[in-house]
């Protein structure tokens, strides 16, 4: 399988958050994916201070692409909660910034059922209304299966078939088209850059740890995790020094 690469001439930082939201109490499993509504907005502010445009997987392609140069971040938002309406969007919006937001599209209005295992506090997702609102304001959807599945523990045709209904049910919520993609746990093969490739998107993005340099198959996009406990300074150490490219794995 031939897949396009990138050609920036710069690197473009991918930010990846998870929940915008105050922290649940010392002790909770998976704490630092929780970030304050305050934190997220000095963040989304310091980028435009320092001449940052925040943008969505769509807008930010043609730079990946090297068809256009700028200072550009990307930024995504995994799983779909409905705290990233909430507090996100007013930040974003305030910015004039766009972002990606990668929906599990069977679990629609209802919770991250996927880590109720390992003890996480059940969140709700956003509902279709919600996520047409998400649209309504200038942010976009992308893919993150259909159940949030773990893809390497999956036969093919499962694998397949929860990538192309993720796709295409999110495409009957929103009404256009959804060509980005997030694979689960960053956990994948590829067999299934194959898989998301035949089915019509356009990148995939994996928990890698890096800023996007050239060469950067369109598949395999590396992000900048921001967490809890991410300083205004380690912030901007990640997006514009090698920070986060020493990181990666």
């Amino acid at each position: 399988m031939a897949t396009r690469l990138t050609a920036n001439r710069q690197p473009i930082p991918i930010l990846v958050y998870h929940q915008i939201t105050e922290a649940p109490p010392k002790g909770s499993p998976f704490r630092s994916l929780y970030v304050s509504p305050a934190s997220f907005a000095r963040q989304m502010a310091l980028l435009k201070l320092l001449g940052y445009q925040g943008l969505s997987l769509s807008a930010l392609l043609p730079y990946l692409l090297g068809e256009k140069t700028g200072k550009v971040v990307g930024i995504t938002f995994d799983d779909g909660y409905e705290n990233n309406l909430a507090h996100a969007l007013p930040a974003l919006l305030k910015q004039g910034f766009s972002s990606t937001c990668y929906a599990v599209s069977g679990l629609l209005g209802k919770t991250n059922v996927w880590d109720e295992s390992l003890g996480i506090a059940q969140t709700p997702l956003m509902n279709e209304a919600q996520l047409q609102q998400w649209t309504a304001a200038g942010q976009e959807i992308g893919s993150h299966t259909r159940s949030h599945v773990d893809l390497k523990a999956a036969d093919d045709e499962v694998g397949r078939a929860e990538i192309a209904l993720g796709k295409v049910e999110l495409e009957s919520t929103v009404g256009h088209q959804v060509s980005h993609f997030c694979y689960p746990y960053g956990h994948y093969e590829p067999r299934h850059m194959t898989m998301v490739s035949e089915l019509g998107l356009v990148t995939a993005t994996t928990t890698q740890r890096s800023r996007c340099h050239a060469q950067t198959a369109l598949l395999q996009l590396p992000r900048v995790p921001v967490l809890r406990s991410t300083s205004l300074p380690v912030f901007w150490m990640k997006i514009a020094t090698g920070y986060e490219d020493r990181r990666k794995k």
